[in-house]
């Protein structure tokens, strides 16, 4: 009857252990190990220390050019995706309908003017007759004056002669003198006064005429006014035919071509400025300790590397909560999802020239939440020293092995 006997475990070479005990295999195997465990407990220390997400992607203002008047577009000055400048000429509109318009409105101003001058000419006149009127009608009052003088002699030498006459000091014909003297005075003094009256009334009638003309002074002047508005706004409605480049920046969705006729506030091409920044969508759970001026480094997929960067601003509110159809929670089935929050984050160096970066992009930023940190070189010790532990306990082990199999 066979005994079951326990199975001896395979004894290991000694050439094997040999090798691998070997300095040659040692020493390297403990590098690719110091390696590992350096880029091991980067991660781990990052991943104490940063945040960072994948639901990332580059923001601009994009300016939408579109034009302020309809017309024909007789030239397009700019290609797709090219470079422009501020103040650099985009495209322009046929400005033939616009100039004539622009002279007619010219030509009613400048005949709006002229009838304001004349006018104004009109009414120093009225104020030179009304200047008049007044020294006539004060000449007058002066004549009515002196012939009550003399109407007042008159009368006196009449009663005189009255007296005379009675006593026989004068003859008749004398009398008869004095009498047709009063009586020419008396008429004389009559006259005076009506065209006293006379004169003071052509003041008045002239003053009249004066405040007509000056109410027809104001009305020329308003209208003059409203002419020249117009020839305003036909100047520039013909300034609208050359669409200039508001800010620098890129061309893109260009959608226009010489001979196209284009409406007002259509759509023509869009400009992405060179100032651009990242819009990261971060857990909830991930903002305990964001706040804006962390350092952050932000890795971009079309650059493929990464450039630094800083917290600007973290939005008010998630971004569901402000999207075209926010959800409504309000309701009894009401599962908790984690909300995901826009935070701007801006460069702090200039972006690589000779490439092109625009809204939209993929980016992967990683934000240093914080203060405490870990030099590299601390790291790399750190590595080298367990790397050499790790390497000297598997010497120990090795050599136990060889000397358990030696007896």
């Amino acid at each position: 009857m066979n005994e079951n006997k326990p199975v001896p475990a395979p004894v290991v070479n000694g050439a094997k252990l040999a090798k691998l005990n070997s300095p040659w295999f040692l020493w390297p195997a403990t590098g690719v190990l110091a390696v590992l465990l350096f880029f091991g407990l980067d991660y781990l220390v990052t991943a104490f220390t940063h945040e960072s997400t994948d639901d990332a992607f580059i923001a601009a203002h994009v300016v939408s050019i579109a034009p302020r008047i309809a017309g024909q577009v007789s030239a397009v000055h700019v290609l797709d995706n090219e470079m422009v400048r501020s103040n650099d000429l985009l495209v322009e509109i046929d400005p033939a309908d616009y100039s004539t318009a622009a002279a007619q409105k010219q030509a009613s101003a400048d005949a709006q003017e002229a009838n304001y001058k004349t006018v104004l000419a009109a009414l120093d006149l009225m104020s030179v007759k009304v200047a008049t009127a007044e020294a006539t009608a004060a000449q007058s009052k002066a004549d009515a004056d002196a012939a009550q003088a003399t109407d007042a002699r008159a009368q006196a030498d009449f009663q005189r002669s009255q007296e005379l006459r009675k006593q026989n000091t004068i003859s008749q014909q004398e009398f008869d003198a004095a009498q047709a003297a009063i009586k020419e005075a008396d008429a004389n003094l009559a006259a005076a006064k009506q065209k006293a009256i006379a004169d003071t009334s052509r003041i008045n009638e002239a003053k009249a005429t004066q405040t007509a003309t000056e109410a027809s002074v104001a009305m020329a002047l308003a209208m003059f006014r409203q002419a020249q508005t117009v020839v305003q706004s036909a100047q520039l409605d013909l300034s609208y035919t050359k669409i200039f480049v508001p800010c620098d920046g890129r061309v893109t969705r260009k959608a226009v071509e010489p001979g196209n006729y284009i409406q007002v506030g259509q759509q023509l091409m869009s400009i992405v400025p060179t100032d651009i920044w990242v819009v990261a969508n971060f857990k909830e759970s991930q903002l305990k300790k964001m706040k804006p001026g962390q350092p952050a480094l932000v890795a971009i997929d079309a650059l493929g590397k990464s450039l630094r960067a800083h917290v600007d601003s973290v939005q008010a509110g998630s971004g569901a909560a402000f999207s075209l159809l926010p959800p409504e929670n309000a309701t009894g089935n009401y599962v908790k999802v984690v909300q995901r929050v826009p935070v701007k984050i801006l460069f702090d160096e200039p972006l690589p020239a000779g490439h092109t970066i625009g809204p939209g992009l993929s980016v992967a930023p990683s934000v240093r939440v914080s203060g405490f940190e870990i030099p590299g070189w601390a790291i790399g010790l750190v590595a080298l020293v367990l790397a050499f532990i790790a390497g000297s306990v598997f010497r120990f082990v090795l050599n136990r092995k060889t000397n358990a199999n030696g007896k």
